[in-house]
C-alpha cells in the first residue's frame, strides 16, 4: 500500500471512529438509543432485553463517551492531515500509542464491568488501524 492509500485508509478509520461516536452520543436521547441499547444487550450477554440504558446517569455517560469518541476521531483526522505527508512514522506512532492506551483501559474496564465481549469488540478498532498503517514508508537519510 503506498503512502497516499495509507493516508486515505487511516483517515477512513478516523472517520469510522467519529461515526461510532456519533451513534453512541445520540443514544443519550431515548428515541435514538435503539442501536446502542441492542449493542449493550449483546455485549452484556445473554441477549435478554434487560439493558435499557434508560437511567439519567447512564444517558449522561453515554453522551460523554460518545462526545469523547467523536473528539478522538476528529483529532486523529487532523493529526493525519497535518503529519502524515511529512512525518508518517510520527503520525503512526502517535495514533497507535493513543489507540493502545485506549484499548488497554477500555478493555480492562469492560471486563471489570462484566462486559468482556466489549473487550473482544475493541480488537476490531485495533485491527482497523493496524491495517491502515501496515505500510511503513522507507526512512530517508
Amino acid at each position: 500500500m503506498d503512502s497516499a492509500r495509507t493516508h486515505s485508509f487511516a483517515k477512513a478509520a478516523a472517520g469510522f471512529v467519529v461515526a461510532v461516536g456519533l451513534v453512541i452520543a445520540v443514544a443519550a436521547w431515548p428515541p435514538l438509543a435503539g442501536p446502542v441499547v441492542f449493542l449493550a444487550d449483546l455485549l452484556i450477554w445473554p441477549l435478554d432485553g434487560v439493558q435499557t440504558l434508560a437511567a439519567p446517569e447512564t444517558r449522561v455517560f453515554i453522551a460523554i463517551s460518545g462526545g469523547v469518541m467523536v473528539g478522538w476521531g476528529v483529532t486523529l483526522w487532523k493529526l493525519l492531515d497535518h503529519l502524515m505527508a511529512d512525518t508518517p512514522e510520527l503520525a503512526r506512532a502517535i495514533t497507535m500509542t493513543g489507540l493502545y492506551c485506549w484499548f488497554a483501559v477500555d478493555s480492562l474496564a469492560s471486563i471489570m464491568a462484566q462486559a468482556p465481549l466489549n473487550a473482544v469488540a475493541n480488537i476490531g478498532f485495533v485491527v482497523l488501524f493496524l491495517l491502515a498503517f501496515r505500510h511503513r514508508p522507507a526512512v530517508t537519510a
